[in-house]
């Protein structure tokens, strides 16, 4: 303590700093320049170190002046300005903005080690979490880096030890913003994983840690990961009891939907269109889907768009509604393109299936979009079977098609609607092979359209039902007769039928001009 009697020597004026009691900003250089000014020697008296420190004070409530390390404590002069200890310039225990030299070291040490000595690095990174000693960013940091590591080395169980010790860390260590990003990286990287179960554990391992912490998005974001699971599990009981939850989350305190959350709403909707669409339950697609694209409070992430409008278009095709669906298809294949999603390519072999099936004499390809992925590997089968079907050509279609067997047939859409094509190009093929005839054996179309006898039959059968073909089948002689007359009087019912309405036209416009 200093009394009025006390000498003060003055410390160097790079060290000093004068704190008000009222919380005026520090006075270092006001008090720097009275000692200057008077010309003071090593020692004060009392009179003038109280005159000196007043001054500081006053000037430096004045004015901002930077922090030195050496503050004056309590107790000296009369004003409560005082003296502290100096003390070394280093960084501060209680702030996260100065990283720890050491801890941060190690850190980027033991990255470096990754590629190319993963085990080293593991241990390299253990070290981290020793130095660290209380949880903080470099521990989850180093955490985080573990669990990549041993998802690479596949060493799972370790991998599923590290990630439950760094969900500790989301309460306190790091930020709830950086907590999220990084646990999103997580579960993003190890989704690529084929282990369904050890994907099964990670989802529910992370909902169970934020059951406490309430993390609204990121609990949303786990829960809808786990939802598209059991999705391509085609578990759609534990699917429905998330899908339930999820709902929950994006209602009103009415139990309505908070359009609000119009993007979460439609991640929903995806979600639960897609189960719709695996299940073939139509009905409820139909409703949900048109629900979907009603939903105007959202901007919506293109690939949740995609989602919607391809299965939009399996629904429409399905139906027999080509036109929408080559719609759909489009709108979809043009969403997953802007999100830069393979399944665009997937999605134009769907739009390819949609142009055959509604007999469109249009080229897909021609489209500005679809240009560049004409001779993509996967789409170049697709390419060539439109140009066989457009040529009628039933013989290089086929070709085709047992040619890229596993590009086109293992797609179990494509494969549902397959037939449908053939069945189209036969029967063109099949309108061509008879026109010139009002009697033709049936062994003979089997031979050109390269099917079974049987297989004719029930061709005929099915064209004669829908009058693309009038005549009769002689099964005994295994002929096809066909009635080209009635063919000929339909055509001449219709021209007389035109010709009425032209002079019943042209009697109105006579009895007008009269």
């Amino acid at each position: 303590m200093l009394s009025h009697t006390d000498s003060v020597t003055p410390p160097p004026p790079l060290q000093v700093e004068v704190r008000c009691p009222t919380g005026g900003l520090p006075a270092t250089d006001g008090l720097r320049n009275s000692h200057r000014r008077r010309g003071s020697s090593a020692t004060h008296g009392p009179q003038h170190c109280a005159r000196d420190t007043d001054s500081a004070a006053s000037s430096g409530c004045r004015r901002e002046a930077s922090r030195k390390s050496c503050l004056l404590g309590p107790g000296a002069g009369h004003s409560g300005w005082s003296l502290v200890k100096p003390r070394q310039q280093e960084y501060s225990e209680d702030s996260n903005s100065e990283p720890n030299v050491d801890l941060e070291n190690q850190y980027y040490n033991s990255k470096a080690l990754k590629e190319d000595d993963p085990k080293a690095a593991l241990s390299s990174f253990q070290k981290v979490l020793e130095l660290e000693g209380e949880k903080g960013e470099w521990g989850f940091k180093a955490l985080k880096q573990m669990i990549k590591i041993n998802f690479k080395l596949t060493n799972f169980p370790e991998m599923m030890n590290r990630y439950k010790q760094l969900l500790t860390y989301i309460r306190s260590a790091v930020t709830r913003n950086y907590s999220e990003k990084s646990i999103n990286s997580i579960l993003d990287y190890i989704s690529t994983s084929k282990q369904m179960d050890l994907l099964q554990e990670f989802y529910e391992t992370t909902l169970d840690a934020l059951k406490d912490a309430k993390n609204d998005r990121l609990w949303f974001k786990t829960n809808t990961k786990l939802g598209k699971l059991y999705l391509e599990r085609e578990e759609f009981g534990k699917l429905q009891k998330i899908l339930r939850q999820l709902h929950q989350s994006c209602q009103t305190d009415d139990g309505e939907d908070d359009l609000k959350k119009g993007t979460q709403l439609l991640e929903i909707y995806a979600l639960e269109i897609q189960m719709y669409t695996a299940q073939k339950n139509n009905k409820k697609l139909k409703a949900l889907y048109e629900q979907s694209l009603h939903i105007k409070s959202a901007i919506p992430h293109p690939l949740i768009m995609g989602v919607i409008r391809e299965c939009g278009g399996k629904m429409h095709l399905r139906e027999g509604e080509f036109e929408k669906a080559h719609t759909d298809f489009f709108e979809a294949f043009k969403n997953y393109d802007e999100s830069g999603s393979p399944r665009r390519t997937t999605c134009l072999k769907y739009l390819v299936l949609a142009n055959m099936l509604m007999k469109s004499g249009i080229n897909p390809f021609d489209s500005q979009e679809a240009k560049p992925y004409k001779n993509d590997p996967e789409i170049l089968a697709m390419t060539n079977l439109v140009s066989a079907y457009q040529n009628n050509d039933i013989t290089e279609f086929e070709k085709i098609l047992k040619t890229n067997h596993s590009n086109i047939m293992d797609d179990p859409f494509i494969r549902e609607h397959i037939e449908e094509l053939l069945r189209n190009i036969r029967t063109q093929v099949l309108i061509k092979l008879i026109k010139p005839y009002t009697r033709i054996h049936i062994p003979f179309i089997s031979k050109e359209l390269n099917i079974d006898v049987a297989d004719v039959e029930s061709l005929l059968v099915q064209c004669i039902l829908d009058n693309t073909i009038h005549g009769r089948i002689d099964q005994v002689n295994q002929l096809l007769e066909l009635d080209h007359q009635k063919r000929g009087g339909a055509r001449y019912t219709a021209l007389d039928k035109w010709t009425n309405q032209l002079n019943s036209l042209n009697q109105a416009v006579v009895s007008k001009l009269a």
